[in-house]
């Protein structure tokens, strides 16, 4: 069917281009994508008014559509502030460091775990799992916290995710466009994801290990202060540099040096302390580094480790060390019985989330009651404030450029350009992608790579799996004609789909979870994924196409 494109069509394809431009000069994007949001509304509904009003009702939609991430990020973040205040946070990771050992260990441990639950559950509850517990353990390995977040986004939202063996949702919905058998989709798309995650792995281990360090336990507070400071205060100094470092210029100065960790795996003997504030948008630097001077003020009392309530603090703290594992152990075993019994009832992605979200907050009100017993309830609140502020300030950035995204989306342009509910939105993106398939020359290998590239296109949205019935569609029709199984094709658009708009190089997607998890900047952690992706992406299609 012939799509007419009409001059927003135009003026929105314009705003796709100026934003991969300008991040490819590692510029901040938020301003082209309000003026594109702007300019696409204005040149669709010819009402300055409405043009106006889209730059507001396009963040707003993308926060309701992503404010179950920034609330999982904020109620993790919280958590880990009480454990770290309890002094908890490096006696729950000491397990862990004998196999964890050093970076390589830990790159191998991140991917494996990441990778497997999220195959079975989807990468919703993974990240946050895996951010919980097995992050900081990573950092304090001499992983930087670039390449830690770059690990957890290729084997969860992508390896994983874009093949979907186990739940069967991309393969289903992409072989029932394509009109051929859902386990034929779903073969050759694990197939092809082990390619395009081990392509990207391997590139990712070569160019991030230069930036590893030797094991210490400074580098955690380091990351940890580096955090403090807020990661949106140096996103616009290029913060994709710094990263590579490990923390950022701290990472220099060595700001765990200065703090007593004689403990060992614990922190056993540093004092209890109210968190510092993580940052608003000034003054946060100065907090941390007043924190830190405070610490090793020479006038500061030094716990006594003989002392019975030091004795009692440190068993509380190796108590809630043990709780936290074992109540996620005890979460993902649940899971799994939902998953492969009908002992419990399964749980969807979404839910998922939510009781990883749950436990956190029951975890963060137990540790600040055991920290501080008769004022926990300010601290609980100070420790959500933290954790909230954290959240919007490193991923805030990322609400308007998915507006603008969500605009070429039927589902959320109609909330965006003020049609009303029973008027279908238009499909600016979808319809450019139609377009571009018309042009396609009846080639195996180029018909193979134009799906390809029609479902990162599609994938634009940061949705995931949207894109999806068009390659599907596209893969049946074109199949035939290029003597290419449409089973194959409908792979290779999948890849391509899910790769994009799944989590690993387009940042207004679920890769803010990863980002906030990790602490670095969601713009730098799609930059440095983006090569690597699509070396994998490119060599797994040329594979489709010889042996497929």
């Amino acid at each position: 069917m012939d799509v007419q494109l009409t001059a927003a069509h135009w003026v929105y394809l314009a705003g796709i281009l100026v934003i991969l431009a300008t991040m490819a000069l590692r510029k901040n994007i938020v301003v082209p994508a309000v003026v594109a949001t702007f300019l696409t509304a204005l040149t669709f509904s010819g009402s300055i008014v409405t043009g106006l009003s889209a730059i507001f009702n396009a963040s707003l939609v993308a926060a309701k559509e992503l404010f179950n991430i920034f609330l999982i990020i904020a109620m993790v973040t919280a958590m880990l502030g009480a454990l770290r205040q309890l002094g908890a946070d490096r006696m729950m990771v000491a397990p862990f460091r004998r196999v964890m050992r050093a970076g390589t260990s830990s790159f191998l441990v991140l991917a494996a775990v990441t990778y497997v639950i999220s195959l079975f559950f989807w990468p919703t509850p993974a990240v946050p799992l895996v951010g919980a517990v097995l992050i900081p353990v990573a950092i304090r390995a001499g992983m930087s916290p670039l390449s830690v977040g770059m690990v957890i986004a290729i084997c969860g939202q992508g390896m994983a995710l874009s093949s979907d063996y186990i739940i069967k949702v991309a393969p289903g919905i992409s072989a029932s466009a394509a009109g051929v058998e859902a386990d034929a989709v779903a073969d050759k798309a694990m197939v092809l994801s082990l390619i395009v995650g081990g392509t990207a792995l391997l590139i990712t281990y070569l160019v991030q290990k230069r930036h590893w360090r030797a094991p210490s336990p400074d580098l955690l507070v380091e990351w940890e202060a580096a955090a403090d400071r807020g990661i949106g205060d140096t996103a616009d100094r290029g913060i994709g540099d710094t990263a590579d470092r490990g923390i950022g210029d701290t990472a220099d100065r060595g700001i765990g040096e200065t703090r007593d960790d004689s403990s060992g795996d614990g922190g056993g003997s540093r004092p209890p302390r109210r968190p510092e504030p993580a940052g608003g948008p000034s003054g946060g630097g100065e907090q941390a580094a007043t924190a830190t001077a405070v610490l090793v003020a020479p006038s500061d009392p030094i716990a006594d480790p003989d002392s019975a309530a030091e004795k009692e603090r440190r068993g509380t703290a190796k108590a809630f060390a043990m709780l936290v594992p074992l109540a996620y152990l005890a979460f993902i075993v649940y899971l799994m019985l939902g998953k492969f019994t009908e002992v419990v009832p399964p749980l969807q992605g979404g839910d998922a989330a939510a009781i990883v979200g749950g436990i956190a907050a029951l975890i963060l009100f137990a540790a600040a009651a055991s920290t501080d017993r008769g004022g926990f309830l300010e601290t609980t609140s100070d420790h959500l404030v933290d954790g909230l502020v954290f959240a919007f300030k490193a991923m805030g950035c990322v609400l308007p450029i998915a507006g603008f995204f969500f605009i070429g989306n039927p589902e959320f342009a109609g909330p965006i350009l003020g049609i009303s509910a029973d008027a279908a939105g238009p499909a600016i993106l979808f319809d450019l992608v139609t377009t571009v398939q018309s042009h396609l020359p009846q080639n195996a290998f180029i018909t193979s790579f134009g799906i390809l590239l029609i479902g990162l296109v599609a994938g634009l949205d940061g949705s995931g799996f949207s894109g999806l019935p068009l390659t599907g569609a596209l893969s049946g029709a074109l199949g035939p004609a290029v003597d290419v199984d449409p089973s194959t094709l409908a792979a290779i658009g999948q890849m391509g789909n899910i790769w994009a708009g799944g989590g690993v190089i387009i940042a207004w997607s679920s890769l803010v979870a990863v980002a906030g998890f990790a602490r670095v900047p969601v713009l730098d952690l799609a930059r440095k994924c983006f090569l690597p992706v699509m070396a994998g992406l490119i060599l797994s299609t040329v594979f489709a196409v010889l042996v497929f």
